[in-house]
């Protein structure tokens, strides 16, 4: 028998001019946690009232507007424990959650390595930890459903002292995979491995974008956060190999301390050679263009990158779109040739075109430094080999003696 999907009801707060994105976010988020949409009221918000956010005179509007449903409440904006615990109250004990619980949930669902996991723990407990001044009444509250998946139901039994250790052991563990993920991040610099990294709002189609270009089958699904661990995948442009990495999306106001949280997982984005910033050519590409940038800038990002604007195939007029980025549709396979050559483009300086004629006394030496560089082609003469080749700059001095004049 299937349980009954939770229905969340949103309280909109008016506080700048992208309310209305906020609020598509939340409508969307909700869709994404498994639960049904039902309904929205705005509140201009002039001055932010500390003990419910909103003033007891809304409040007491909403508690009678929801009268007689069976509804969770799910403040669009961050609230502090007392303000959820007071509104929690004005509206006659209803469940409150706000952006950041709905959010982690979602990361809760999503997570499928041990390290996304133990990222969505940890979050979710320091999140959870100044909230157990409440001490029984406002978590009792908030039952089964969003909120409570990940550690919720069993850590909301527990005391503060067991979930510091337990914040305590998780960063241990975070430590380590780190530590892990630095050294192979150390391994592919070694190995001149050059990696292109798949950044921007999430549900912007990186994961299509990354099995097209892989040949990959990672999971691809019309939901936030769909993608929340990094996955990486190979691909080639000129038969030179490059890896392609893609990265848990970002979104409109994400708080700071969740960015925090997944630091670790986004580290790839920041030690890429490339970044792909790929935004919806059919929605608000702009405020996600700057969304992305900002985030990634405020961890200390300085790699170069291009603007993708994806999805194309749902817009008539390509040339309304700003001409700064590359346009494609991952799905139908337009503009993909062309990204390709701008990836080559981007990353060409790491690059030497020649040509290379290796005698036959020096095959035996050319063979030790063949899989160092990509062969364009290869054609034989009276002397010996003809080659064109593409070759890593780095190992430009290795073939000097055998480049074609």
């Amino acid at each position: 028998m299937n349980q009954e999907k939770e229905r969340v009801f949103v309280i909109q707060p008016i506080e700048s001019d992208n309310y209305r994105v906020l609020q598509e976010e939340a409508v969307a988020l909700i869709e994404s946690a498994n639960a049904d949409y039902a309904g929205t009221v705005y509140q201009r918000i002039r001055e932010v009232n500390p003990a419910t956010y909103i003033g007891e005179g809304k409040a007491e509007e909403i508690r009678m507007m929801l009268e007689g449903l069976d509804v969770t409440v799910l403040f669009n904006g961050e609230l502090s424990p007392s303000q959820t615990l007071n509104l929690s109250a004005a509206l006659e004990g209803r469940k409150v959650i706000d952006r950041t619980t709905l959010i982690l949930d979602i990361f809760a669902l999503r997570a499928e390595s041990s390290e996304g996991k133990i990222q969505v723990e940890l979050a979710q407990l320091k999140y959870l930890y100044p909230r157990l001044r409440g001490k029984g009444e406002a978590l009792s509250r908030l039952g089964g459903g969003i909120g409570t998946r990940g550690p919720g139901e069993t850590q909301l039994e527990t005391d503060r002292r067991h979930i510091r250790s337990r914040i305590d052991a998780l960063e241990r563990k975070l430590a380590e995979t780190q530590q892990r993920r630095t050294m192979l991040a150390e391994r592919r610099k070694k190995d001149k491995v050059l990696t292109v990294a798949l950044v921007g709002y999430t549900n912007t189609g990186k994961s299509t974008l990354l099995n097209v270009m892989t040949g990959a089958d990672v999971l691809v699904k019309d939901a936030l956060f769909a993608t929340l661990d990094p996955t990486s995948r190979s691909f080639t442009v000129e038969d030179v190999p490059f890896l392609l990495i893609d990265t848990v999306g970002f979104l409109q106001s994400l708080p700071h301390h969740l960015i925090e949280a997944f630091k670790s997982t986004l580290e790839s984005a920041l030690w890429c050679d490339l970044a792909l910033i790929v935004c919806n050519a059919a929605g608000e590409y702009e405020l996600e263009k700057q969304t992305t940038l900002n985030t990634l800038r405020g961890m200390g990002f300085t790699a170069p990158y291009l603007i993708v604007y994806n999805q194309c195939d749902k817009i008539e007029d390509l040339d309304a779109l700003p001409h700064d980025g590359i346009a494609i549709s991952a799905k139908y396979g337009q503009g993909l040739d062309t990204l390709r050559a701008k990836i080559f483009e981007a990353l060409e300086d790491n690059f030497l075109r020649c040509e290379l004629n290796i005698p036959y006394k020096d095959f035996s030496a050319y063979g030790a430094l063949r899989s160092l560089l990509t062969e364009r082609s290869v054609s034989y003469t009276d002397e010996g080999m003809s080659v064109k080749a593409i070759v890593p700059a780095i190992y430009a001095d290795k073939v000097l003696k055998f480049r074609k004049s």
